[in-house]
């Protein structure tokens, strides 16, 4: 048995050890929002973070997540309200696939840099693929929500 805490609730799951993060997530728990993109790492879509680092959940297995706290593009976290606001407003997404684990590291990026640079958000966002290529739009919805935040 392995417990694991998933957007503040905790999971108690009879599973392999080494089954992999996002199956755990998607099919044992329910939670969909994370996707399957690639299963190997480079992709993006299923990130989510594990004390507040982004991970691709397709290459972590359950019992390294045991004891760690997992959100997933379903959890209430910092800048993820104001990040899907400015997605909205600028039209970020296309097919939207790609776009949980887009605004996973996005708001990752936000918790610790409140005011990236272009270089930043780049660096940041290494490792997330958008097949439609929305990343000049991803990037001006970061910095979108930079200004919202500092409207409030």
């Amino acid at each position: 048995m392995i417990t694991l805490r998933i957007n503040g609730e905790k999971h108690t799951l009879d599973v392999a050890p080494d089954m992999p993060l996002l199956w755990a997530i998607r099919d044992i728990v329910g939670l969909t929002g994370t996707k399957y993109g690639c299963g190997i790492g480079v992709c993006g879509s299923c990130k989510v973070l594990m004390d507040n680092s982004p991970v691709q959940s397709c290459m972590i297995p359950v019992s390294a997540a045991e004891g760690k706290d997992i959100l997933t593009i379903e959890g209430e976290f910092e800048n993820l309200q104001l990040l899907q606001e400015s997605w909205v407003e600028l039209n970020v997404a296309q097919c939207g696939f790609c776009q949980p684990g887009q605004l996973i590291a996005a708001a990752a990026l936000l918790n610790k840099n409140e005011n990236p640079t272009d270089k930043d958000i780049d660096e940041a966002m290494i490792g997330n693929i958008c097949r439609c290529g929305t990343y000049e739009r991803i990037k001006k919805a970061i910095h979108r929500t930079v200004e919202l935040k500092n409207q409030n």
